[in-house]
């Protein structure tokens, strides 16, 4: 059986945890695994040209914990998981070269916008606006 993957994207705001249920909700009427993705921000423009990986015991704590939450919620409902931590630059800009690259195979986006840019009553956040209109998967923005 050929599994669909759906890429959330998590930061822990409540917002990306509302993300994370609606994967569920998808991951089970699709037959598909999820794959929970935080982008750590603080690293040079260098690694916005690959966004590599961060291998697990060079998560920070808070990240960590994000994941391994993630990963308890989506357990409970027998779906498949896998975290996975990117050492990057922007976001958006993380986020989308990730799910765009062919390797990864990503079938669906669902992301929390959590309304952070200006003006927060007319536009989603701009982490998820660079998403839904950069990434080539399909996207689901959850307010």
């Amino acid at each position: 059986m050929i599994y669909k993957k759906i890429m959330v994207c998590l930061d822990g705001s409540k917002n990306s945890i509302k993300g994370l249920q609606t994967a569920i909700n998808l991951a089970k009427q699709m037959d598909a695994r999820i794959l929970g993705i935080h982008s750590v921000t603080k690293f040079g423009a260098f690694t916005a040209v690959h966004t590599p990986k961060i291998p697990q015991k060079k998560w920070p704590k808070n990240v960590a914990k994000i994941i391994k939450d993630a990963k308890k919620l989506v357990e409970k409902s027998e779906i498949e998981f896998d975290g996975v931590v990117l050492a990057g630059h922007t976001a958006g800009y993380d986020l989308v070269t990730f799910a765009n690259n062919p390797i990864n195979k990503i079938d669906q986006i669902v992301v929390g916008a959590r309304g952070m840019g200006f003006p927060k009553e007319l536009f989603f956040g701009s982490t998820s606006n660079f998403i839904l209109h950069k990434a080539k998967a399909p996207v689901t923005i959850v307010k």
